[in-house]
């Protein structure tokens, strides 16, 4: 029996593992759920996103709304009743919205209030896809179906038999107007509300067929009924109603523009015309799979495999499209800057802090025509404001710190981008460099920078030390694009220059990276746990790595590569403690580094996310290797509960795709790539140059994922990173994967990454 029973045993494992494999991918759009994340509050973030019905960088996307008015919150996973379908641009809870209004099929007893219109619904009854959404509203005895274009979307709502059958349509609180054509079946209004300002000659234009026609008609301020067919008002809604039958389907045609509701008409005309609702959820769903398709992995199983396309589908939503194509076919835009309309590209909805790191660099990898466009978009946004964003939501906000638009647009440029003005950009970055601007534009504490060598603690200047880091950085970026301009050397050797005052806020004391008064000491007392203060969202711990451009320098300050390493080792010993003093509170970023189960490592926020690939400047490629997988395992998965913190525009999803074909950009504008370990067993990467780069990993699985020997091209390859120009003419990469690391490879000093202080 013993026997017969271990033997069943092994085959129900068997069976059980090879059911976790993933088939081969024909509809990457499939394996997306836009739900992860989605299970977070102010306390405690899991992703903190919402499922965005959209198409890739569309303007407008859409999601049910389960949050009051105006509450970043406008989609969580516990929430039990939907009150709205809104059009939204939100790049996440913590900016909140602009350009949104929203659409709520009812029937029964007249209620134009958000809490009057709201329905149970119920998860078991929702599917969430990226090109379609379809929800059972109880209360209303209606299903509700969306399917989007860049700027517009089709509703389909099934409708019970009611004579007292409704749509509201809210266009919110700051500032709006409806009017109701009930003989064509027709609303047109705008919504003037926003979150991060001030935006000059703001309004979101709307326009919504209906193809039923109208019966009632009304409008309201609040909850006041008005007489009329157009009102303007603080707060517009409308009501429009008919009798319906049983099953009876209703379609709506609806489009915005920044512009006009003119040009609203002209993007739906040209984006939906005569389609059906079907059609038009068959072109997005082809939209998403060509462009997902990009990247194709093999051999993972089930988890891994959502996961992975649920990640890249967060990242091709921020900076989207602000602009628009007028009736002639020109591309204009809304200037969030200047608040006229112009012509050219316009995007919006990104902070650079965040995004800098990985996502830009992935879409110069992957997906460098979008990025060229943006670009020239950042072109825009500095001839009509005078600086670049360094947070655009959809202008100028002021949050967070640093100067991070000089890698946003160098890396660009480094890595092949051209078609636009690069020469104006470089003004841009060396007039940010040098100047503090308004809502967080330019450099805070610029005088101070660049006559000490970094941002006194003592100054008032609050995150003096992040700021110091983060703009040495930013200098290095400066010099390299300089230097690929052809500007004189005289210019370029002072970013250079100052591209190592990182060295100036290196305590050797502690080993770490301390804030410094303007009388040249360290402030103190100093503690290295301490979130905030001298740091952005993070402490000591997590900001001493950030000097991506010069690791070897910092290796050289914390005494050789053992002791790097042991630095290293103790961010994932020591215990998650903290001091939360600066804030009053345990911000969320806190709880998610102390419940992460991974010591001082915080991954859940930005600063430390390159900190695992560290090792492979120090020798020892294998404890990334080890870490990297570690984090992917544990930290992610394709739940509503899914991410370990905030999602942040792109940035922890890309560090997860990027990790997963085996590298990751610890350093944009190096031009390089660091390893890592590979996640699938095979992973083709198309370029959009048409060729192919091809990462074999045949004998990969979460036992062996140390990298034993890898070739490129067929030839024994003992590198701890990877060229982008190598990577643009494709190629074959084949890792031999083992349960044990190889303590030989990658451990000679011509294997380490770029550093400024080796650069020849």
């Amino acid at each position: 029996m013993k026997k017969r029973f271990l033997f069943f045993s092994s085959i129900l494992l068997a069976t059980t593992t090879f059911a976790q494999q993933a088939p081969k991918i024909a509809d990457p759009v499939e394996w997306i759920n836009p739900l992860m994340g989605t299970q977070s509050k102010y306390d405690l973030s899991n992703g903190n996103t919402y499922p965005a019905i959209a198409l890739p960088w569309g303007m407008n996307f859409w999601t049910p709304q389960t949050g009051k008015m105006g509450d970043g919150w406008q989609y969580t996973y516990d929430a039990y009743k939907i009150n709205g379908f809104k059009q939204t641009h939100q790049p996440s809870p913590w900016m909140n919205d602009y350009g949104q209004f929203a659409i709520m099929p009812a029937t029964g007893k007249l209620k134009v209030t958000q809490n009057g219109r709201q329905s149970w619904f119920s998860h078991k009854t929702e599917i969430a896809k990226p090109y379609y959404y379809s929800v059972y509203l109880a209360d209303h005895d209606v299903t509700t179906e969306i399917t989007p274009t860049e700027r517009s979307a089709q509703f389909r709502f099934t409708y019970p038999k009611s004579d007292s059958s409704f749509i509201v349509i809210d266009a919110f609180d700051k500032g709006s107007y409806i009017k109701v054509f009930r003989g064509e079946g027709k609303i047109v209004g705008y919504s003037t509300k926003y979150a991060r300002g001030p935006l000059k000659n703001f309004k979101n234009y709307f326009v919504i067929y209906v193809d039923k026609p109208i019966g009632l008609a009304q409008l309201y301020s609040d909850s006041t009924l008005n007489d009329g067919s157009e009102l303007t008002a603080k707060h517009v809604s409308a009501i429009i109603g008919f009798k319906t039958t049983k099953g009876e389907k209703v379609h709506l045609r609806v489009a915005s523009s920044f512009i006009s509701i003119e040009q609203a008409e002209i993007s739906l005309q040209r984006e939906v015309g005569k389609d059906s609702f079907n059609a038009t959820e068959a072109k997005a769903k082809a939209t998403w799979n060509k462009t997902l398709s990009r990247l194709a992995v093999e051999g993972g199983t089930v988890d891994q495999t959502r996961t992975f396309y649920s990640c890249l589908y967060r990242m091709l939503f921020f900076p989207n499209k602000m602009y628009e194509v007028d009736a002639k076919g020109q591309i204009m835009h809304w200037s969030a800057q200047d608040g006229t309309v112009k012509p050219g590209y316009k995007f919006a909805g990104t902070g650079f802090w965040d995004t800098f790191r990985a996502l830009y660099p992935f879409l110069n990898l992957v997906y460098p025509a979008i990025n060229k466009e943006m670009q020239a978009g950042l072109v825009n946004d500095y001839k009509e404001g005078g600086w670049l964003p360094e947070w655009s939501s959809p202008g100028y906000s002021d949050v967070m710190v640093g100067n991070n638009s000089a890698s946003v647009v160098s890396d660009a440029y480094l890595k092949g981008g051209r078609g636009y003005d690069i020469n104006t950009l470089y003004e841009a970055l060396t007039h940010g460099a040098n100047n503090d601007g308004p809502r967080a534009t330019g450099r805070d504490g610029v005088d101070y920078y660049n006559s000490l060598g970094y941002v006194p603690y003592d100054v008032k200047i609050n995150e003096n030390a992040a700021r110091t880091l983060e703009y040495a950085y930013d200098d290095f970026t400066i010099y390299k694009l300089g230097k690929a301009l052809g500007r004189p050397t005289a210019e370029t050797d002072v970013y250079k220059q100052r591209s190592m005052n990182y060295k100036n806020l290196f305590d050797p004391q502690t080993g770490l990276m301390r804030g410094k008064n303007k009388d040249g000491k360290f402030q103190s007392p100093f503690n290295p746990f301490k979130w905030g203060d001298a740091f952005t969202e993070g402490n000591s711990w997590h900001y001493t790595w950030s000097v991506f451009h010069d690791i070897n320098g910092l290796i050289g300050l914390m005494g050789g590569k053992e002791k790097f390493v042991t630095k290293l080792d103790s961010v994932w010993s020591l215990p998650p403690v903290f001091d939360d003093s600066y804030y009053g509170e345990v911000i969320h970023e806190i709880r998610e580094m102390q419940i992460a189960g991974m010591g001082q490592y915080a991954h859940g926020n930005q600063p430390i996310q390159h900190m695992p690939y560290l090792y492979n400047y120090a020798g020892q490629p294998w404890k990334t290797q080890l870490h990297v997988r570690d984090v992917m395992n544990k930290l992610y998965k394709a739940t509503p509960d899914g991410y370990c913190g905030d999602e942040d525009n792109g940035q922890t999803s890309a560090w997860y795709v990027f990790s997963a074909m085996g590298f990751y950009p610890v350093c944009p504008s190096s031009g390089q790539y660091v390893l890592g370990t590979p996640l699938f067993k095979k992973l083709t990467l198309t370029l959009e140059n048409g060729k192919k780069v091809v990462i074999n990993a045949p004998n990969n699985s979460d036992a062996n994922r140390y990298v034993n020997t890898l070739t490129v091209n067929g030839k024994l390859y003992d590198y701890n990173w990877l060229s982008h120009a190598a990577l643009q003419q494709g190629g074959v990469l084949n890792f031999s994967m083992s349960a044990m690391p190889n303590k030989a490879r990658g451990i000679k000093a011509e294997d380490v990454p770029y550093s400024l202080s080796t650069e020849k």
